[in-house]
């Protein structure tokens, strides 16, 4: 298991390339929850989401033959984009392999950064088949999503950032999809703020990590039915003993408190979210009669929206 030098690690592996990105708050959203928010804007990385820190964390340490042989993936849009952008300036071929309903910004700023793009169908199933298939072909060196301790590791440097700039929190929410920001951000927080609660936000229609967390095994993700694209994968057997040992609660929130939430933080701080980046905010709404008083660090993952219908309408 990892631990937290090894996110100091990856920060300083990382730090030439992934940006610092900005902590802001919000007077209207600190009135609404009676306490104060600091939110780590990983929506302004580069890619648009914090997913660049593990996947250019992951693929420096790759050695000199795994890098001839190029990497692959299989992910609905943040990673595929992360990977692709740090293979990019490694100069390593990437290929990565997308469901056909991956929101079109993700699959057109991932092929726009160099790498191949594969459709399989829209299951995890079929990702990992289609990868598979590729690997077995062609030799490539996967780069899971999410299950990999240097994934892990360079997503707990978000938190690392963000407790450094503020010091002192109370609560840290992250959202939860296959685990790795959880797991990392979890690390990052106990090991830096050791009273700090952790807390872990999924929406109520992909709510495997919350049966999981609850129950003590992992549920698999079968075809959920979510605006947040990016939290349709489901806990590995890496990130789940981390998310046991070190996150205090998952807690769930609906399509409509995630909208809600997208839709606050557009307005009140004019910052494009995307509805996995918002889910988070979202769980602090649903908690807000335990949070008074309270300093709150809140990972906005993502920025990564496809807004062509909006302004089709208008071309």
């Amino acid at each position: 298991m990892i631990e937290l030098q090894d996110i100091y690690d990856a920060h300083k592996r990382i730090r030439d390339y992934a940006l610092w990105t900005p902590v802001m708050t919000s007077s209207t959203i600190d009135k609404l929850i009676d306490c104060k928010v600091f939110f780590k804007c990983e929506n302004f990385q580069r890619v648009g989401a914090f997913k660049f820190r593990g996947a250019l964390n992951t693929i420096s340490q790759l050695t000199d033959d795994e890098r001839k042989r190029g990497v692959i993936a299989h992910s609905s849009g943040n990673h595929a984009q992360a990977l692709a952008l740090a293979a990019s300036l490694l100069h390593i071929k990437a290929t990565i392999v997308m469901p056909k309903n991956s929101p079109k910004v993700k699959v057109d700023a991932t092929c726009g950064y160099g790498a191949d793009v594969v459709f399989c169908e829209n299951s995890i199933e079929s990702r990992v088949k289609v990868a598979n298939e590729l690997i077995e072909r062609y030799n490539y060196v996967l780069i899971h999503p999410y299950n990999d301790e240097r994934i892990i590791a360079g997503a707990g440097t978000t938190a690392l950032e963000l407790i450094e700039e503020v010091r002192v929190i109370d609560y840290m929410f992250a959202p939860v999809g296959g685990g790795g920001l959880l797991s990392g951000t979890s690390i990052a927080t106990k090991g830096l703020c050791s009273d700090s609660k952790v807390i872990g936000v999924e929406p109520s229609n992909a709510d495997d990590a919350f049966r999981s967390f609850r129950d003590g095994k992992i549920y698999p993700s079968i075809n959920p039915n979510t605006i947040a694209d990016g939290l349709r994968t489901q806990l590995g057997d890496l990130t789940f003993p981390i998310i046991k040992e070190y996150v205090d609660s998952i807690v769930t929130v609906t399509e409509e408190e995630i909208v809600e939430a997208m839709k606050l933080l557009w307005e009140r701080m004019k910052i494009v979210v995307e509805p996995s980046g918002a889910v988070s905010l979202a769980g602090v709404i649903k908690m807000r009669d335990e949070l008074q008083d309270k300093r709150l660090g809140v990972i906005i993952s993502g920025g990564n929206i496809d807004l062509t219908e909006f302004f089709s309408r208008y071309l």
